[in-house]
């Protein structure tokens, strides 16, 4: 089901891929993708792919910012686009659509990613599971979720370990379909998107 409906997917938003590849290009220096380390299933390292939505050297420049870092890691890793200086414009559009996730895609053809589970995270953020850190990495993390459906970037840590969780407990064909229609939902009402 992964390949099949990613293969669909890629086919279908082609158009789409290539005129927001220009609109990264054109919008601020540096490459279209951006791929970062994130930690897979049975721990396995891989890196997620998305379309760049900062600026370059983005993590020096919010490390520098003490006070906003420290803000960053207390609102679960987050930062209030308004306030965060890494976004580009292009990439506070992106964001909010959702659109930035798309080249994800290939993460799933890539068999790193699935449609539906988990959401990849930073080796930081392992920590938030606790001794549930094993039982979270058990399954292949999602492009979309439990938790990017009940409310996303709004629902932070301890929050978010609760609907991971919740989710890893019930994964089925069932489950994993009722959050792929809720997805196109949220994402059409832009809801916990930024």
């Amino acid at each position: 089901m992964d390949i099949c409906l990613s293969i669909i997917f890629i086919v279908f938003l082609l158009p789409i891929f290539l005129l927001l590849m220009v609109l990264v290009k054109l919008d601020s220096k540096g490459p279209i993708f951006f791929k970062q380390s994130r930690i897979g299933k049975n721990g396995n390292v891989f890196s997620i792919i998305k379309f760049r939505t900062m600026i370059m050297n983005s993590e020096e420049v919010l490390k520098n910012n003490t006070a906003l870092y420290k803000k960053y890691v207390e609102n679960s890793y987050k930062l209030d686009p308004s306030e965060d200086p890494r976004v580009t414009k292009v990439g506070r559009f992106l964001r909010k659509t959702s659109l930035d996730e798309i080249p994800q895609f290939f993460n799933v053809l890539k068999g790193e990613m699935s449609l539906v589970g988990p959401r990849p995270i930073l080796d930081d953020e392992l920590k938030e599971y606790g001794k549930y850190a094993e039982k979270f990495l058990s399954v292949k993390p999602g492009i979309t979720g439990y938790w990017q459906v009940s409310g996303r970037s709004d629902v932070g840590y301890p929050e978010r370990v609760d609907l991971e969780l919740y989710y890893v407990d019930r994964k089925s064909v069932f489950f994993d379909s009722y959050i792929l229609l809720k997805t196109f939902i949220v994402v059409v009402k832009k809801k916990g998107a930024y």
